[in-house]
């Protein structure tokens, strides 16, 4: 496990939103564009869009390091002062240390805890909730863990010349370096699950006990009831997944990303290498063998019940659905199923042109398909995606074109799929755009907002003249 990088002086980029640049949907070939944020179009029924602002406090000058909450709703720095470094959260100072881990500041998932790792003369430890854990000689880089229900954390700390994993305040047992990104909970959080490496061989630690042996270890997952386990092992030169304790068989290697679980916890599948043909194999049975599939695929519709995933034949891309392939493009990437399971999504690449085809039908043709996207409503009922026209940006909504913008990203619908909202860039500004309305300007929107409420409420975080802002949109009536 690596150590950490103790703050002192670093750029720090706040907004995070550029125009466009190039990337590859899911290792697709071919010409394609991407954006950092979003663009809309009209709701189905037009209603005046207020924001409202609430002045949090001016953005300290020192800044050495930032992370955003989850939802875009908080944002946290490392600020240098004289005296030493201190996080600042929303428009207040935190303690003041010696310094503060680089890249340690983590939000709990529900965005109303934060952690980080400080530092007290020469030893490191854990700040949670402005409470400080025992000093230890180093914490694991990228190892602060929150449980999914936010009440639990969980990471990495060097000993004298031993890892062992805290979780809850309580040391595990010593080994001699743990899996830097392993410390993974169960979604019901009561389970924990990391890496841990004895001499030259790797093991899993599942709540404390350890499995088996491998000379390496990865893609730990569990199911999402949290009951199951799966990961991937090898032995010399040869790979296997591992389900329930259960060795599946051997393969020349495992596609990264892979296993997965479905929804429901029954099912599990993943990617694997046979020479060099690859195939998908679900619940324990071959599919065909493909020159390749594409990175984030296979994906398991919400309900379990289907499968799909592109595949590679020669240099074309097909999207391979319940085992039957659909049309072949130049390229293929960013499958969606409907939050129902009945429908899918998908940008396919074509005669030098980007469409998303929704149920087996093709959209506009676009120069590019924006990352992010498409998205269905929470209802299933309707799309969106961003995509590049020319030099600018757009949300096309149920078909229908918004307003281009030099920057696009954050695309996202109301929990009753009513409305939309996105960032949107003019020049060097940024904005809120929703349901084709757009709010006031700022110098950064802050990066992973703005985002909804359970009660329709739409919130963000922005800044104007070294000043940070909360704004809200009441839910539409």
């Amino acid at each position: 496990m690596r150590r950490w990088q103790v703050l002192w002086m670093s750029p720090l980029v706040i907004g995070g939103l550029i125009s466009a640049a190039a990337l590859c949907l899911s290792g697709c070939a071919g010409r394609h564009a991407v954006a950092n944020r979003a663009a809309g179009g009209q709701p189905p029924h037009f209603q005046e869009v207020k924001f409202r602002e609430v002045k949090l406090g001016r953005i300290p000058a020192g800044f050495l390091s930032s992370a955003y909450g989850p939802h875009g709703w908080h944002l946290a720095a490392a600020v240098r002062r004289d005296e030493g470094v201190c996080v600042w959260l929303d428009g207040q100072e935190r303690p003041m240390y010696d310094g503060i881990g680089k890249g340690s500041l983590t939000f709990s998932p529900d965005g109303r805890r934060i952690a980080y790792a400080a530092m007290k003369g020469d030893k490191l430890l854990v700040v949670v909730d402005g409470q400080e854990g025992p000093e230890y000689d180093d914490i694991g880089v990228g190892s602060l863990t929150f449980s999914p229900d936010s009440r639990r954390l969980a990471y990495g700390a060097l000993k004298g010349y031993k890892w062992l994993v805290v979780v809850d305040g309580k040391e595990g047992p010593e080994y001699d370096s743990i899996g830097v990104g392993t410390l993974i909970f169960s979604p019901d959080s009561r389970r924990l699950a990391y890496r841990a490496q004895k001499g030259d061989k790797q093991l899993v630690v599942v709540d404390g006990r350890e499995g088996p042996e491998y000379d390496g270890i990865g893609g730990l997952t569990f199911s999402p009831d949290g009951r199951r386990l799966a990961y991937v092992t090898q032995k010399g030169d040869k790979w296997r997944v591992v389900v329930d304790g259960k060795e599946g068989p051997e393969y020349d290697g495992i596609v990264e990303g892979s296993p997965i679980f479905s929804p429901d916890g029954r099912r599990v599948a993943y990617g694997a290498w046979k020479g060099d043909k690859v195939l998908v194999v679900v619940d324990g049975q071959e599919g065909p063998e493909y020159d390749g599939i594409a990175k984030g695929t296979p994906i398991f519709s919400p309900d379990g019940q289907r499968l799909a995933y592109v595949a590679w034949k020669g240099d074309k891309r097909v999207v391979v659905v319940d085992g039957q392939e659909g049309p072949e493009y130049d390229g293929a990437g960013a499958l969606t199923f409907s939050p129902d399971g009945r429908r899918i999504a998908y940008g396919a690449f074509k005669e030098y042109k980007w469409r998303v085809v929704v149920d087996g039908q093709e959209g506009s043709e676009y120069d590019g398909i924006l990352e992010g996207s498409p998205v269905f409503s929470p209802d299933g009922q309707r799309v969106a995606y961003m995509a590049l026209k020319g030099p600018n940006m757009l949300v096309v909504v149920d078909g229908r074109e918004g307003t281009e913008y030099d920057g696009i990203g954050f695309l996202t619908f109301s929990p009753d799929g009513q409305r939309i909202a996105y960032v949107a860039q003019k020049g060097d500004k940024e904005l809120v755009v929703v349901d084709g309305q757009e709010g006031p300007e700022y110098d950064a929107v802050i990066r992973n907002g703005p985002s909804f409420h359970e009660d329709g409420t739409l919130e963000f975080l922005g800044i104007r003249d070294d000043t940070l802002y909360r704004v809200t949109v009441a839910p539409a009536t």
